[in-house]
Order: C-alpha cells, then structure tokens, then sequence
C-alpha cells in the first residue's frame, strides 16, 4: 500500500473539489454501499464502468491531474462515493473492487471517516490524499459523523 498526501497541487486539487464538492454535481442515489449490505446507501457519479466511458468529456477532463500521476495500462472504472453523514461511525463491508490490478482512493475532504484494511489498518479521510492498492486486499469505507459527507473518488485500473 501507498499513501500519498498533498497528492495534487493545491490548484489543481482546488479545481477539482470546486466540482465534486459544489452544488452542481450531479450525484445519483443508490440504494445500498454495496450488494451485501441492503441497509446503507450512498450517492455517486460514475466516470467509468467496465472500461467504457459513461459521462461527458469534461468531467474525465477534470480528473486529468490524477491520471497523469497514475501507472496504467487500462482504466477499468472510476467512480466518486459520497457517504452522508450518520449519528455513529458505520463501516459498509470488506470487500475487493477487482480481481486483479490496482485500487486508488482519492479523499476529496477532511473527515472522522476512512477506509479500513481486513488487517485492520486505517487510512483517515483527509482531503487531496491519494491511497493506492493491490485489488486483492480487502477494505471497507465508512460513514462519518463530524462533516455532512465523506466524499471520496475510486479508480481501478490494471
């Protein structure tokens, strides 16, 4: 595992969060975090699902910065989570994203969330951090209880 701070430049990442973060991005609701957990959800945009494209140019445009700094062969999905704030700390099941190849997580904003690892590390949700992974390992996000949402950008990629 690696964890990169201050991932981007502070221009870059403020471009970046304008977006994500701001009033217009269009999140859609789904209806659990994932399959095997029916009592959570969670709000996301997907850029890429299954290698193929799924929204307009300019919002892979505005990821440009991350990209350039990732190691890829193939983008295999790309896909921003926002987690609502919850009265306690609820974590929504180890899981893998993939079989093989590489799992990022780019934290967009400063929370009590995080990501945890089956071994039990913790990566705290701290705005422009940059985490990646072998797909293999399994890991869990959580809610939080200090901010409105925990919001974060998934890449996996070969």
């Amino acid at each position: 595992m690696k964890i990169y701070k201050n991932f981007l430049s502070k221009e870059d990442f403020k471009k970046i969060k304008s977006i994500i973060m701001g009033d217009y991005m269009p999140w859609f609701y789904n209806d659990n975090v994932l399959r095997s957990n029916k009592e959570s959800f969670q709000f996301t945009y997907t850029f890429i699902a299954d290698g193929e494209q799924t929204c307009h140019q300019d919002m892979i445009d505005l990821l440009e910065p991350i990209l350039v700094r990732l190691k890829y062969k193939k983008l295999n999905r790309i896909k921003a989570n926002l987690i609502s704030r919850d009265s306690k700390i609820t974590e929504h099941g180890l899981h893998t994203d993939q079989e093989e190849g590489t799992t990022g997580i780019f934290y967009m904003n400063d929370c009590n969330g995080y990501t945890k690892f089956e071994d039990g590390s913790i990566v705290s949700s701290e705005s422009n951090k940059y985490v990646e992974f072998d797909s293999k390992l399994k890991h869990t996000g959580s809610s939080c209880t200090d901010e409105k949402r925990r919001v974060v950008i998934n890449f996996n990629y070969e």
